[in-house]
């Protein structure tokens, strides 16, 4: 049986990386590098936030062929500096 923790959608996380300190393009190179070491299927947290990290990271996942479960706020309120939470699944 499976020991890894589930986010809020009930998907097991296998990774996380946190890039809310990183500005572009870093946020998508430090993204993609985890991903090349994941196994297909693994799921992968990643905590982001700003407008370019934010349309850049999820767009860029998607043109690789991988899947965007989920993008969702830490907090109820949205700005600038909203972290987000972003769910990706290898494929």
């Amino acid at each position: 049986m499976k020991n890894t923790p589930k986010d809020n959608t009930g998907e097991d996380i296998d990774f996380y990386l946190d890039i809310t300190s990183e500005v572009c393009p870093l946020t998508f190179v430090k993204t993609k590098l985890l991903i090349e070491r994941m196994a297909p299927g693994q799921v992968l947290q990643v905590r982001l936030k700003g407008a370019e990290p934010l349309d850049n990271v999820p767009r860029s996942v998607r043109e690789q062929g991988h899947t965007v479960l989920s993008l969702k706020a830490e907090a109820p309120e949205h700005g600038p500096d909203t972290v987000h939470r972003l769910l990706i699944r290898k494929e």
